[in-house]
This record gives C-alpha cells, sequence and structure tokens, in this order.
C-alpha cells in the first residue's frame, strides 16, 4: 500500500528567484574572469571560480525545482529528482579540479612574485563589480531563504561570493597601496580554501545518496518506536529509508498488526495513521507500508 502524494520538495514559486540570481552570479562570473585575463589577478579568477560554485549550485536548484515536478513514468518510477545528484556530482569533481589549479598556481606565484605583473586598479573595479552584484542577489534572496531550505542553501551560496568578492577587494588595496603583489596569490589561495571544504562537503552528499544511506539526522530507531506506539501494530521490520534527492526522503517497511485489527476493519486507519505519523513527525512525504498479520512468514526471507 503507498502514498501518493506529490513529494513537493521543491517549489515553483521561487524559480523567478533562483533565474534572477542566477543570471547575476553568470554575468558577474564572466565578468571576473575577463577581468582576470586582463589584469593578471589569480585571486579573481579564483573568485570567479567560486562564483562558478554558486552559479552551479542555483542551476542546481534551480533545474531541481523543474525536474521534480515532472511526473514519473513505467522508466523512472520516481521520476527525474536525481538528476540534481548527478550534476552535483560534476560540480563537485570540477570544483576539486579547479582548486587544485589555483593551490598551485598561487603557490608558484608567492615563490616567484615576479612571474606576473597584476594591475591592481582592474582588479580593485571588478572586485566591486562583484561585491555589489552579490550583494543584489542577496537581497533578492532574503525573504525566500526564511521560508525555503533549498532558497536558504541558494543564499548562503551566494554570501559565500561575498566574501570572496571582499578578500578580492583587499588584496587590490594592498597591491594598489604597498606594491606587495603576493596579496594576490594569498587571497586566491584563502578563496581556494573556502571552496575545498564545500566541494567535499557536496561529494559527501553525493555519495550518501547514491549509497542509499539514511539521511543525514534521520534515526530509524525514533521511526521504529513511533510506528509501534500506533495502536493495533505489534512489529515493525525491514524498515529502509533513503532519499532521491536532498530532501526527498522515502520509507519501506513492513508492519505486523494485530489479528483484531484485521478482522474488524482498522487496517485502512492503521494505514493512514502510519503515514500520517512519517509526513508531520519526519517529513517523509512517500512511503511504503507493507501489513501483515501475526506469523506471517516471508517468502523470500533469508538468513
Amino acid at each position: 500500500m503507498h502514498d501518493h502524494a506529490p513529494t513537493g520538495v521543491r517549489g515553483a514559486s521561487n524559480r523567478r528567484l533562483l533565474a534572477t540570481s542566477l543570471a547575476i552570479t553568470t554575468l558577474v562570473m564572466v565578468v571576473q574572469i575577463v577581468g582576470a585575463a586582463l589584469s593578471g589577478s589569480l585571486a579573481l579568477f579564483a573568485d570567479a571560480a567560486h562564483m562558478f560554485t554558486d552559479a552551479a549550485a542555483l542551476v542546481i536548484a534551480l533545474v531541481a525545482s523543474i525536474v521534480a515536478a515532472r511526473p514519473a513514468n513505467d522508466r523512472r518510477t520516481f521520476g527525474y529528482q536525481r538528476a540534481e545528484v548527478f550534476g552535483a556530482l560534476a560540480n563537485g569533481i570540477i570544483l576539486i579540479l579547479l582548486s587544485a589549479w589555483v593551490a598551485v598556481e598561487g603557490i608558484q606565484r608567492l615563490v616567484d612574485p615576479g612571474a606576473v605583473q597584476v594591475s591592481g586598479g582592474l582588479m580593485l573595479v571588478v572586485a566591486i563589480v562583484g561585491l555589489v552584484a552579490n550583494g543584489v542577489a542577496m537581497w533578492l534572496l532574503s525573504a525566500a531563504q526564511r521560508r525555503s531550505i533549498n532558497m536558504r542553501g541558494a543564499y548562503l551560496e551566494v554570501l559565500g561570493d561575498l566574501v570572496g568578492s571582499a578578500a578580492v577587494i583587499v588584496a587590490a588595496i594592498v597591491i594598489l597601496l604597498t606594491g606587495w603583489v603576493q596579496a594576490d596569490a594569498i587571497a586566491s589561495l584563502l578563496i581556494a580554501a573556502m571552496i575545498v571544504p564545500r566541494a567535499i562537503s557536496l561529494l559527501g552528499e553525493v555519495v550518501s545518496v547514491l549509497a542509499e544511506s539514511a539521511p543525514k539526522g534521520t534515526q530509524v530507531s525514533d521511526i521504529r518506536s513511533h510506528l509501534l506506539s500506533t495502536a493495533g501494530v505489534v512489529d515493525v521490520h525491514d524498515v529502509h529509508v533513503w532519499q532521491l534527492t536532498r530532501g526527498a526522503p522515502v520509507f519501506t517497511a513492513h508492519v505486523v498488526v494485530d489479528d483484531a485489527a484485521l478482522s474488524d476493519g482498522r487496517a485502512g486507519g492503521i494505514l493512514s495513521q502510519l503515514q500520517n505519523c512519517l509526513s508531520q513527525h519526519f517529513d517523509v512525504e512517500h512511503s511504503t507500508f507493507q501489513l501483515e498479520p501475526a506469523g506471517h512468514v516471508e517468502h523470500d526471507a533469508h538468513a
């Protein structure tokens, strides 16, 4: 018996905000790449890579809000929500490679600061443009992030961009005032250090989803205890909890009910109680229960 309610993990109401923020982030990223090429600033390129992180995250959030609305079919019975996971996997790998390149280049510039000439003035102008654009994107997302975890993640991504732009501004000012070009390399290493933990965390989450591990923070023992407290439930076994993508948990279990509940027609009511329990207490909107009479023997039981 199944709960056929729509997952509802991605709301369409926030798509316009995500698209606007994505357009701003992508535009600034392109400006920073051009500015990095013209000014010779590695920090600007590192900040562009940082913004790529957030642009990719916004793309993932936007795609998730679209594909989650697509109905399941006989080929993809859970729909298309895993598209978000594969996008995150590609994102994480690219970020690790970019961070490694920035780190190597930054160390080389620290060792040989005269290898590349850095234009502090152009670097400062481009970084200020990035700071302002990130501020606008944060303002656009500020209200929605209080209502949606998905939007909260996008908001925090943009906040990280803001910090990166601020680091580049500081480095540019140091170069303009003192001529100490190593400030650019230090800022690039700082931004690379900001990217790596997020990339590792992202890849860790992808592995967890693809390995069908229980969602972070989910205590299967607590769920089992809640289900056992339902009147008429004798035992709960073969419990499985995993997630299709972030915020889309799926639950299955075999539930043994007493003979009296089955004989007097209370099985339907018990099923509704179990599904409501998962939805209200554990935010699981898609659940599958197999109700069994006491003494039922599994045909596919194995040691």
